[in-house]
């Protein structure tokens, strides 16, 4: 009788183990709603204060209610997102691989993943490639390992390119590809820094140079102080975007 019951706990704990791997196989091919790559500024014009507002930025966005709420609102109730951080064109990195964030728990995880890696030493942040950015995130983009309904590389930064080739033929190529590439434009950086010609605002300048695909859109934050709030209401916007349409 010992030994039947220690077969059928045995038997048990075999069945469980496979449902267990068939729900992880299950999670790692599942679509998700909409794959994201976050393309972040860490050129020279951007300091380490700056730098900690911005990962602040992208962890309280992530763990916010009404985000989440939107994540969980799609079809498969989850999306998919990639960190990446850039600066001119021979610098571009993948912060964080691609992770599926279905619910608080997944959000959680990722953004004390975020805040746990060292910001990008300055030697290496030197020149802003927005055309390489742009180019980068579409390699991402094309490993991720899931499907999705929609593909969106998120731009955020503070100056206009001044290295590598222009932007709008890297955007041009994600365009061709169904990408939609989106800006957050953060204004108010030193106009010495920034390379934009002048009188013409980031925004203004990303609107023209940058975003492209179905329903593009720029945001902007005025100022690094208001950076997580802006980022925040972009994030809403995109997802409640693509509601219905995976």
């Amino acid at each position: 009788m010992h030994r039947r019951a220690l077969v059928a706990a045995a038997s048990a704990a075999a069945v469980l183990a496979d449902r267990a791997h068939a729900r992880a196989v299950l999670e790692e091919t599942a679509d998700v709603d909409m794959l994201l790559v976050l393309a972040v500024d860490c050129s020279s014009s951007i300091d380490d204060a700056e730098a900690r507002l911005q990962r602040e930025g992208y962890r309280a966005a992530f763990e916010d209610a009404a985000v989440q709420r939107r994540i969980a609102a799609g079809a498969h109730g989850a999306i998919g997102v990639a960190y990446v951080e850039w600066s001119g064109i021979e610098f571009q990195r993948l912060l964080l691989p691609w992770a599926r964030i279905g619910g608080p728990a997944e959000a959680r995880g990722w953004s004390e993943a975020l805040m746990r890696h060292p910001l990008v030493p300055g030697a290496r942040r030197r020149g802003t490639s927005l055309s390489g950015a742009l180019d980068f995130a579409r390699m991402v983009l094309a490993e991720a390992p899931w499907g999705a309904a929609r593909r969106v590389v998120d731009v955020s930064g503070d100056g206009a390119n001044n290295s590598g080739p222009s932007p709008e033929e890297a955007r041009d190529r994600s365009v061709a590809e169904g990408i939609t590439v989106n800006a957050l434009a953060i204004e108010g950086s030193d106009p010495a820094e920034t390379w934009l010609p002048p009188g013409i605002r980031l925004a203004e300048y990303y609107r023209a140079t940058v975003i492209g695909g179905g329903g593009a859109f720029v945001a902007e934050a005025e100022g690094f102080d208001d950076f997580a709030a802006a980022l925040r209401r972009k994030l809403v916007r995109e997802l409640s975007g693509r509601i219905g349409t995976a």
